[in-house]
């Protein structure tokens, strides 16, 4: 799937943690990201969703070069940055900036606005006070701020005004991409659309890649072009949003889409509940992750593990996609 075209690309990406279990216990290994691979164009938008611990935070530490994966490529612009030295891993986190869910957790509350944005230029540009201020007041613009915005405090703005104040220092260096970290979950619903919107304004003018970090299903069908389902570390369905949404093949794809409120008795009363919990990753089921909660799986399903494989134009991981589908 790699192109010339792809500013991001990820191949077979794992991150995998040591924990102590104590004196005699031997350390546990936690696959936290379990091969990855996507590839990403400007002006397009690919949402990871999954219930929580199922990796998306690992993603995004992995994307935005925070910390190297312990196997697996990641490519920006074709430069491969798994294996990089950190100072080259330094210099190519301009390129890939992060929306954090908290605004108000992300903003230093000493510091006023027009400070906090220029920060950024001042660590990472040779930009004088005069040119800092002015490619402030532009991004600031851009988002929706209002100039007398630049004297105030955090503590000064609304949760919406927060986020535009976040997205905006995300710009401020340009990037080619973008991480959203479930940006909008700790907003009110009448503000989320306001900043979806926002959003894709932006990416239209300024051509970014996003990568939307969420679990609400409904602000993915919204903003989405593809959708990577995630589940305990590992891809289980990766498509086109508008063929995932219209017709998932995963079976935990559907269980996430039937447990999304609806207003239609008829989808309510032939939904497929998702039983059980999300198994411990400390001691994750044999064979496909999946299979405890699974109304299909089968003996195969409990002890081998399925690799993801091509099936109606998606990359889906299941030994029978091919019935259930």
């Amino acid at each position: 799937m790699s192109g010339p075209e792809a500013v991001m690309e990820a191949q077979d990406l794992r991150r995998y943690y040591e924990l102590s279990r104590g004196w005699l216990a031997p350390k546990a290994t936690v696959k936290a990201l379990d091969g990855v691979s996507f590839t990403l164009a400007p002006h397009r938008t690919l949402a990871v969703v999954g219930e929580s611990g199922c990796g998306k935070s690992t993603l995004a530490r992995q994307l935005t070069l925070i910390e190297p994966p312990s196997s697996g490529a990641l490519r920006l612009n074709g430069r491969d940055y798994a294996t990089a030295s950190e100072a080259e891993r330094r210099r190519a986190r301009r390129q890939v900036q992060i929306i954090f869910q908290n605004p108000y957790g992300s903003l230093n509350p000493r510091k006023k606005i027009g400070a906090i944005l220029a920060e950024p230029l001042a660590i990472n540009t040779d930009l004088g006070s005069v040119e800092r201020e002015a490619r402030v007041r532009e991004v600031m613009a851009k988002v929706g701020l209002r100039p007398e915005h630049y004297m105030r405090y955090p503590h000064m703005f609304s949760g919406g005004q927060r986020q535009r104040v976040a997205i905006a220092r995300a710009l401020m260096l340009k990037p080619r991409v973008v991480v959203a970290d479930e940006p909008v979950s700790a907003l009110d619903v009448s503000i989320q659309a306001q900043v979806l919107n926002l959003l894709m304004d932006l990416q239209d003018e300024l051509g970014m890649a996003y990568v939307f970090i969420s679990h609400d299903l409904a602000v993915v069908r919204h903003i989405a072009d593809d959708v990577l389902v995630m589940y305990l570390g590992r891809p289980v369905e990766q498509g086109a949003s508008a063929e995932v949404f219209a017709r998932p093949l995963h079976p935990y794809t559907r269980a996430l889409l039937a447990a999304a409120p609806s207003l239609d008795p008829d989808r309510r009363a032939g939904r497929s509940v998702l039983r059980g919990e999300l198994p411990s990753p400390l001691n994750p089921p044999a064979g496909c992750a999946f299979h405890t909660r699974c109304p299909h799986a089968d003996g195969e399903c409990a002890a081998r593990r399925p690799e993801p494989r091509s099936y109606g134009g998606r990359e889906v991981a299941c030994h029978h996609v091919e019935r259930i589908g």
